[in-house]
């Protein structure tokens, strides 16, 4: 799992590039959630999908927290799979 850091601050966008994983496939869904889900914890204010690559704009979060974002996807076929990332608060 990768771990990134932020400064609660910050309004930062990631992406998932899922391409290696599809096997043919292409995204048709997606969804974003953040654990744990707190009062002035990271939110997730925007999120979209292309057919490979999936991204999300995260904002906020309390200083010194560990913050696990996950992306749960469903695929052209049916399948579903996920991908987290760690986040760690920091000032910056």
């Amino acid at each position: 799992m990768n771990l990134y850091l932020k400064d609660p601050q910050a309004r930062i966008d990631h992406e998932i590039d899922w391409s290696a994983y599809l096997a043919g496939q292409h995204v048709t869904a997606s969804a974003w959630h953040v654990s744990p889900g707190e009062a002035g914890g990271i939110v997730v204010e925007a999120d979209a999908f292309e057919d490979l690559r999936t991204s999300v704009r995260l904002s906020g979060g309390a200083v010194g927290l560990l913050y696990c974002v996950t992306n749960r996807v469903t695929l052209s076929d049916g399948q579903v799979d996920e991908r987290s990332v760690q986040i760690r608060v920091e000032e910056r």
